[in-house]
């Protein structure tokens, strides 16, 4: 397994942009699929975003469509997840997760992911 660590979270208006980033230690983020969740106070963990590790295709929750970009760079080991146009709701505890290396499967459901990061937290002030 790969140990993640999540950072850039914080407090922002309705409408800024913030960069989350997910560090891989330990090992190369290379060949994992990484998937980003978010979980709000007292609802279940969301699927937000994932990415493929071979063909870097993405795909995205309707929710976050067109306002949030997954994005990775093995050279640094890190994930991305660009966020823009934040609203009130998507305030939650953001979680990056790394599923099965090499796996070609794409990835939405939390079970399918078997390393997680500490979270960080994403607070859209109205």
């Amino acid at each position: 397994q790969v140990q993640l660590v999540e950072s850039g979270g914080g407090l922002v208006p309705a409408g800024d942009s913030l960069r989350l980033s997910c560090a891989a230690s330990g090992r190369t983020f290379s060949g994992y699929p990484v998937g980003w969740f978010r979980q709000a106070p007292g609802k279940g963990r969301e699927f937000v975003a994932f990415i493929r590790w071979s063909t870097d295709t993405t795909y995205y929750a309707d929710s976050v469509k067109g306002r949030f970009t997954i994005s990775r760079d093995n050279a640094k080991n890190t994930v991305y997840l660009q966020m823009n146009s934040l609203k009130p709701e998507d305030t939650a505890v953001y979680y990056c997760a790394a599923g099965t290396r090499y796996s070609s499967y794409v990835l939405r459901s939390a079970a399918d992911f078997s390393s997680w990061g500490q979270g960080t937290q994403v607070t859209v002030s109205s």
